[in-house]
Formats: C-alpha cells, sequence, structure tokens
C-alpha cells in the first residue's frame, strides 16, 4: 500500500519555526527541516508527511487550492481574504492585533470622508462599514506608519504586536479592531479524505497549547 502523505504548508519565518516546533512535539517531527540548506520541502517518509515552506500571505492559498492539506496562517489572513478552508485551531501564538491608529491628537471629524491607509483593505471596510463610517480607503503594500505623518491618509489599520514601531514614528493606537493568532487550517476535501491523521495532529496540537498555557 502507497504511504498517503500529509502536506503541510509552513509560514516562512520565526512564527514558522515555532509551528513545525508544535508540530514536531505533537508527533509529525520531519528531521530533514532543522539541515542548513535552500530546500523548501521536506519529507518524512516514516511518518508520511510532508512540509513545504511559504511566504505567509500564501498559505491559505496552497490550502484552499489543494496544494496543502493543512496549514497554518494568521487569523488577519482569514478575515481579509475568506479562503474557503477549515479553521480547526487557535494555536495561541501570533498573538497581536488588528488596529486603528493615528496621531495622538487625531479627532475624527464627522463632517468628512475619512482617510484610511492599510493593507487589509477588507477588513477595514468592513469595520468602518459596521460604523456607518464614510472612508477612502488608501490601499498601501508597505510602511503603512509613513501614511498619517506625510498626510497622505488619517489614520491606518494595520497590525499591532508590541507598538514600538508606531511611537517611534509617534502613531498611537485610537481602536482595536480584533485580536489576532495563529489558525491551523484544513482543506475541505483533505480533511474528509485525511480526516484521521488530521485530527489527530489537531487534538495533539490542542493539548500542547493547553499545557503550555
Amino acid at each position: 500500500m502507497s504511504q498517503e502523505w500529509l502536506n503541510v504548508a509552513l509560514p516562512k519565518g520565526r512564527l514558522g519555526e515555532k509551528v513545525y516546533d508544535m508540530f514536531s512535539k505533537s508527533g509529525f517531527p520531519c528531521p530533514p527541516i532543522l539541515e542548513q540548506n535552500r530546500k523548501l520541502i521536506f519529507e518524512n517518509e516514516e511518518i508520511g508527511v510532508r512540509y513545504f515552506w511559504a511566504k505567509p500571505s500564501d498559505v491559505a492559498i496552497y490550502v484552499e487550492r489543494g496544494a496543502a492539506d493543512i496549514g497554518v496562517v494568521g487569523k488577519d489572513i482569514l478575515l481579509e481574504y475568506s479562503p474557503d478552508v477549515y479553521e480547526l485551531l487557535d494555536l495561541g501564538i501570533g498573538v497581536c492585533r488588528m488596529a486603528v491608529a493615528a496621531k495622538a491628537d487625531f479627532r475624527d471629524n464627522l463632517d468628512r470622508t475619512l482617510r484610511v491607509a492599510t493593507k487589509f483593505s477588507h477588513i477595514a471596510g468592513k469595520y468602518y462599514s459596521s460604523r456607518s463610517r464614510d472612508i477612502d480607503i488608501i490601499h498601501l503594500n508597505g510602511s503603512i506608519e509613513i501614511a498619517p505623518i506625510l498626510n497622505l491618509s488619517d489614520v491606518i489599520v494595520d497590525l499591532v504586536e508590541t507598538g514600538t514601531t508606531l511611537k517611534e514614528n509617534n502613531l498611537v493606537v485610537h481602536e482595536t479592531i480584533v485580536p489576532i493568532s495563529a489558525r491551523f487550517i484544513a482543506n475541505k476535501v483533505s480533511f474528509k479524505f485525511k480526516h484521521e491523521k488530521i485530527e489527530r495532529l489537531r487534538k495533539e496540537l490542542a493539548l500542547l497549547c493547553e499545557t503550555e498555557k
């Protein structure tokens, strides 16, 4: 009988390293991933697990389209792009928040359209729509903090972890939209056909999350 592989998309960077450590402790180790090389795909044939590194924002795409059976993404990605996947578990890592930030003396003038700079256009749009606030979204892909300084926007909507970058640019958090953390996700078809393996991992991860609280 041929091996049934479980394909896992890991986000590149520190978060991905934490995730792999959790998966390894949960019974899905893959020693080659710890070797210093430029490979992107790593296999443990003995237990049938195959890991690969992906850009964090791409993990959900790999999982949604079935190139990966499971993966880990930030809740921000799920809220922004609404991929058609199962969200199985909050891993309790990569914790931060989606927030509205601006200059300390900012006061919202309701008589005019609010200019919002962000890379999370959907989240920002939905948040302000729920408040019936008329906004002009300025979609940026990097250095969001500079927008209010250069008067490109009134506020920004972005991920905030420690707040250090905001402070260094004389900005403060005015409102928190939603807490964010890393989520364990699965392809819907894979969850059906590889349910036993995925569910075993989910249970082990849940136990690990509980013990590390």
